[in-house]
């Protein structure tokens, strides 16, 4: 990356930078590109590979099945940030959890790589570990390199870190996918943990240019705090491991059950969070209503990211059953259609960066909860595509359709990407208190989680509604929240006081 260090002249003289931003961003954005290339991997090939053959057997014929494991999977994944969170805040500080999380992570996609079912779960485990201690910690750090710098400065600085994400996410379907769908399962998720091993390792030669930032926990925990986090810890999972056993033992366990319980999980976690953040007395008043304005933000990013993530899920079965993926007498893999949006972000951040920069000197910049609405009334528009796409499937000879369907979605859905994720990113580093600032980014996270975790339910009902009912509905949905929330838009803006 030598070639994209360059002088800048808000900088102290002399000092390089990278792309116009600090030196620091190099090391977190390769290393976000590199973990984001084993996530994507993995979750690429992740339900096709549970339809082909896992779990005492192949769930073919059970497609809704698959996709509610692979929802709720992605949630236990976001909702790891939020204690991921609380070890950096008050335990490792950012620095250590990111380098720590990374190891973990690594270790997990190599545990996948073993072709056994116990080896494929414990994997996952390791996943879900590992990313919810790097995730939330490493956006948090973005944060820090931009303190005291401009609003608009700092969305710039994050538009460009979710370029890192997304060329990780476009190349990894291409290369893991392929190899997964087309050689070996087993091979694809060991390409994914090369993939991580590489960002461990470009993140420690590239630490120094983070200067202090992250390097230590912003509200240290006292010695009593610490033995209470450890009690509720060994609680809560032991009574986990003792429900899970006494299922196994009355022969009456099914994954379904153990889908329910995070799906449940899923949606009560942020509530505990954001009451118990509320309650905090280090929280002061004028603190309140910023936590305030950031649940609607949360609520509404739940609904955009429980449709937006039916693309790795329900979109990929479409994808693999329902859509003509042939070109000149060979058929590309179905994982492929999930570089489609990551390819589309790249071509389309700088582009809303630079808008987001212009508009803001002209002071004509969409307010945030704008940009939040029209996020929304673009997913719903999305969704009312795929709603159209199952009719003509339905309605065609060969019950497929042409690659133009899906692909009229992903821009639709990634033209609302950017006016919600990057943005969501910025203003959790703006709306947190300084000593929340993990834990609030991993409550961003959290919408993530819990949007994914209403998947574990509602992905059921496109079975028997079909695919026309089932999109259209939740077209309907996302329309209607989006306009609410943009008529709601001078109430959030109040609470959100000073930040803009």
């Amino acid at each position: 990356m030598a070639s994209s260090l360059t002088k800048d002249s808000s900088s102290t003289p002399g000092e390089k930078t990278f792309l116009g931003h600090p030196r620091g961003m190099a090391t977190l954005f390769m290393t976000e590109m590199w973990e984001r290339f084993s996530w994507y991997g993995m979750r690429g090939i992740l339900v096709l590979y549970l339809v082909a053959g896992v779990l005492d057997g192949p769930l073919q014929g059970r497609e809704a099945l698959a996709a509610s494991i692979y929802g709720v999977y992605n949630a236990v994944v976001y909702m790891a940030a939020m204690p991921g969170g609380w070890i950096a805040d008050r335990l490792w500080g950012a620095r250590k959890a990111v380098l720590v999380g990374g190891i973990v992570i690594a270790l997990g996609h190599y545990t996948l790589a073993i072709p056994s079912d116990t080896a494929f779960f414990a994997g996952l485990v390791l996943i879900a570990a590992g990313t919810g201690l790097l995730k939330p910690n490493i956006s948090a750090m973005v944060g820090g390199l931009y303190e005291g710098q401009s609003s608009a400065r700092r969305d710039a600085g994050f538009t460009l870190f979710y370029m890192a994400i997304n060329i990780g996410a476009m190349a990894a379907p291409l290369v893991v996918g392929y190899l997964g769908e087309n050689v070996n399962w087993h091979l694809g998720f060991s390409v994914a943990g090369i993939g991580m091993t590489l960002a461990v390792v470009q993140y420690v030669l590239g630490s120094r240019h983070l200067g202090d930032v992250g390097k230590e926990p912003g509200t240290p925990a006292t010695p009593e705090e610490k033995r209470t986090a450890l009690r509720k810890v060994l609680l809560w999972g032991g009574l986990a491991v003792a429900a899970l056993a006494v299922d196994v033992l009355l022969g009456t366990y099914d994954i379904e059950h153990v889908v329910n319980v995070l799906a449940v999980l899923g949606v009560v976690v942020p509530v505990v969070y954001f009451v118990a953040i509320y309650r905090n007395p280090a929280l002061t008043a004028t603190d309140k209503p910023k936590i305030q304005a950031f649940a609607w933000f949360f609520a509404t990013a739940v609904l955009f990211w429980m449709i937006y993530d039916q693309s790795g899920s329900l979109l990929t079965l479409f994808a693999d059953n329902k859509t003509d993926r042939v070109i000149g007498g060979w058929e590309f893999p179905a994982s492929w259609y999930q570089s489609v949006n990551p390819a589309m972000v790249i071509v389309l951040a700088p582009l809303f960066a630079a808008l987001w920069v212009r508009l803001a000197k002209r002071n004509r910049e969409p307010s945030t909860p704008m940009k939040f609405a029209l996020a929304m009334l673009l997913i719903g528009g999305s969704f009312a595509i795929m709603g159209l796409a199952g009719a003509a499937a339905a309605n065609s000879g060969t019950g497929k359709v042409t690659v133009f369907w899906l692909l009229s979605v992903y821009l639709v859905q990634t033209l609302g990407e950017m006016c919600l994720s990057p943005v969501g990113l910025s203003l959790s580093t703006k709306l947190a208190p300084k000593q929340f600032v993990g834990q609030i980014m991993g409550l961003w996270f959290l919408a993530t989680a819990t949007g994914n975790a209403l998947n574990g339910w509602t992905t059921k009902l496109n079975e028997p509604l079909g695919d026309s009912a089932y999109y259209s509905m939740w077209a309907v949905v996302a329309i209607v929240a989006g306009l609410t929330f943009m008529m709601a838009g001078r109430k959030i803006r109040a609470l959100m006081g000073d930040v803009r």
